[in-house]
């Protein structure tokens, strides 16, 4: 009993990372534009897999708010753990796409409907909470350096963007009239939100990157976090530009459509010169030895969003070279989520993701200094 109560005494918002990894693999497993035999099968027992967790997850959130509630309170107002307070609602409106791109086989076409409008409502009201609230404690209450930014920052308002892809796939399921015009204009005012936002803190990483560097610890894959709104983006803009002609006049539908490859094209040239950046820090990292974390999941879901946006570029192209690059990308992601499981489940198992952080000071940082350079070296990140 005493272990149980210190795992959720040390339990984080963070863990729901590992539903929006997990989802991932289903979702874009089962909309790949290259026909793999099983892989459908595989994705609905993946689908299965991530919802179960989900419940997991909400009976563990819940108990700890009744038997920890300060600190379940206290991750609001910690510089790192807050931001991950997006990592929730992400993870429902996961699993509700997955309902209704794979769970239909199981529990069929009305139940995965039903349980997509609840995931994703309540995703979405979540997700515009935390892209207000977590920036206004920013701005007001939290202590940030001007060396700060990392990956994370970007949790709290990629939520939105998450909407803007999964309620496009719920616009075919709405009468038609202004209701479904009003959810797909709804979307695309999510997807500006977040997109917006999330430029300017890849700015920010960008330039925190050029000046401090990298902490050379275990935070370095929510590098990867940077792929989560350029992914996500791409998809969302290529599934509202499909679903338009729902929704719209002719002329608006079309223009929607080819915003999806003006748009989805440039961002996705952008993506794949930061997985070449992420990747090469990445492995440099794990040369000097970083340890499995948490933060290991940033390398699931936003690949996944890379697939699934590489994915609607191949369906609204029909460029070979898309299709490869998705089938290429998931195989990708295949072996990162097969890879982060085991390591999180052997730490589940054997408690050490259950520990208290070794120190609760600032993540510190230096670049590496040049053969025969005596200069100072950057020492904050």
């Amino acid at each position: 009993m005493t272990a149980d109560l210190t795992r959720l005494g040390n339990f984080g918002p963070n863990w729901f990372a590992s539903v929006m990894g997990t989802g991932i693999v289903a979702t874009a497993g089962t909309t790949l534009p290259v026909h793999v035999p099983g892989l459908h099968v595989f994705s609905r027992g993946v689908w299965v897999v991530a919802a179960v967790l989900l419940v997991v997850l909400i009976v563990a959130v819940s108990a700890q708010w009744f038997r920890h509630p300060t600190v379940a309170r206290g991750h609001a107002h910690n510089p790192q753990m807050a931001h991950f307070y997006g990592a929730a609602p992400m993870a429902f409106m996961t699993v509700g796409a997955g309902a209704l791109l794979v769970g239909r086989d199981i529990v069929g076409e009305r139940v995965a409907v039903d349980l997509a409008w609840v995931l994703w409502t309540t995703g979405t009201l979540g997700g515009l909470f935390t892209a207000i609230s977590i920036p206004y404690l920013m701005f007001t209450q939290l202590n940030v350096g001007p060396d700060a930014a990392f990956g994370g920052w970007l949790m709290p308002v990629v939520p939105p963007m998450v909407s803007a892809a999964t309620g496009a796939l719920l616009i075919p399921h709405m009468a038609p009239g202004t209701g479904r015009e009003t959810m797909l204009y709804g979307c695309y005012a999510m997807f500006g939100l977040s997109l917006i936002a999330g430029l300017i803190i890849i700015s920010m990483i960008w330039s925190r990157l050029a000046h401090y560097g990298t902490s050379g610890t275990a935070r370095v894959p929510t590098l990867w976090i940077v792929l989560g709104p350029l992914g996500q983006g791409i998809t969302a803009a290529g599934l509202l530009g499909t679903q338009a002609a729902l929704a719209v006049p002719a002329e608006l539908a079309s223009g929607m459509a080819i915003f999806s490859i003006l748009f989805g094209v440039p961002v996705w040239g952008f993506a794949v010169l930061w997985i070449a950046l992420a990747t090469s820090l990445t492995v440099r990292t794990m040369r000097r030895g970083m340890p499995f974390a948490l933060t290991w999941w940033s390398l699931t879901f936003p690949v996944g969003t890379f697939v699934t946006g590489t994915t609607q570029l191949a369906v609204h192209t029909g460029l070979p070279a898309f299709h490869v690059a998705a089938a290429v990308a998931y195989a990708c992601l295949l072996c990162t989520w097969a890879l982060v499981t085991v390591q999180t489940t052997r730490g589940s198992l054997g408690g050490t993701l259950f520990q208290p952080p070794a120190s609760s000071g600032p993540i510190t940082a230096k670049k590496d200094q040049p053969a025969g350079s005596t200069g100072p070296a950057a020492t904050s990140s």
